[in-house]
């Protein structure tokens, strides 16, 4: 799958629970949220013949605090549920790191070939410090903004946060394996 597909999988239910929201407040952008987390992973199946992890992942928390939302007319189950997402994805890099596997590895293994084991740990730590400020960040919006503005923060503001450090990335990378050999630079 091209990786435009897949981003484009990634962020069509945080476009549908936006729009919804702005229609239907947030319970009705809670159930949208669900229906199109839940087709983004079937299509994605079916372009794939496999699950990937991370959406699957996200989107298990988006069925299980979107259901507690919507049976517990409770808006904050679906709010948090960003908080835990980051920091579950920040346990499991730190952990891994400290255990001496390389949990992005397992992701992003044939996107950048020949990284080394110091890259791997690198970007690891980095990605877990990203996603515990992520935490820290969705959970003092959620709790100092409106909801409307809360689910603009995520489309318009969070969103943008991840893909600009994800390019931040890029020197790393590109010192620290065959992407930088190919280009010419130098590898560690």
């Amino acid at each position: 799958m091209s990786q435009l597909v897949k981003f484009l999988l990634d962020l069509g239910p945080l476009v549908v629970f936006f729009v919804a929201n702005g229609r239907f407040g947030i319970f009705g952008a809670t159930a949208a949220f669900m229906v199109a987390t839940v087709i983004a992973i079937v299509v994605g199946f079916a372009i794939e013949k496999k699950v990937p992890r991370t959406p699957l992942i996200t989107g298990i928390f988006v069925l299980i605090f979107g259901g507690l939302t919507l049976y517990l007319k409770d808006d904050t189950f679906i709010k948090v549920k960003p908080t835990l997402v980051y920091a579950l994805f920040a346990a499991i890099l730190f952990i891994g790191t400290w255990m001496g596997k390389h949990p992005l590895r397992y992701l992003f293994d044939s996107a950048i070939p020949g990284m080394t084991e110091r890259g791997w740990k690198i970007l690891a730590l980095r990605w877990g410090w990203f996603f515990v400020a992520m935490a820290i960040a969705n959970e003092i919006a959620w709790r100092l903004v409106s909801t409307d503005t809360w689910v603009s923060l995520k489309l318009f503001a969070f969103l943008p946060a991840s893909l600009v450090f994800a390019f931040a990335q890029t020197p790393l990378i590109t010192r620290n394996s065959d992407l930088g050999k190919r280009d010419g630079a130098a590898g560690e």
